[in-house]
């Protein structure tokens, strides 16, 4: 059973909603459609849209990781966690602020390092899964 990754993937819930209301928030002002070339509203649907291509895989990548009892919960949090933190600093980055390099830099950095990490732990397991 799931205990784990259903907590971070709540919390990131909320922050894709909070991401979700700047984009619309930006679009009372006359866009329906596309950024209209407004530069601001342009960097909240690129915040909210880069949550949207990252995180449902890393997600799922900790979900297969959880399920399958062999990782340790502890990195499973530290995991959850960190995705947690680069998504923070990265949305914050793209969708609150102009010109925050250390938040979007280390967003993305956390976020590769993520993706990796998970992605090598999937198929590590998959790959000894086949040699039992």
């Amino acid at each position: 059973m799931l205990t784990i990754t259903p907590l971070y993937a709540g919390a990131l819930a909320i922050l894709f909603l909070a991401l979700s209301y700047r984009v619309v928030q930006q679009r009372g002002h006359g866009v329906s459609l596309g950024d209209g070339g407004d530069q601001e509203l342009l960097r909240r649907i690129r915040g909210h849209g880069n949550f949207a291509e990252y995180v449902p895989l890393i997600l799922l990548l900790l979900a297969m990781l959880e399920t399958g009892g062999a990782t340790p919960p502890w990195l499973l949090h530290l995991l959850g966690a960190t995705l947690l933190l680069a998504r923070l600093l990265h949305g914050i980055a793209l969708s609150y602020t102009q010109k925050w390099k250390f938040g979007r830099f280390w967003g993305t950095a956390l976020t590769f390092l993520l993706l990796l990490v998970t992605g090598l732990l999937c198929l590590w397991r998959g790959i000894a899964a086949l040699l039992v």
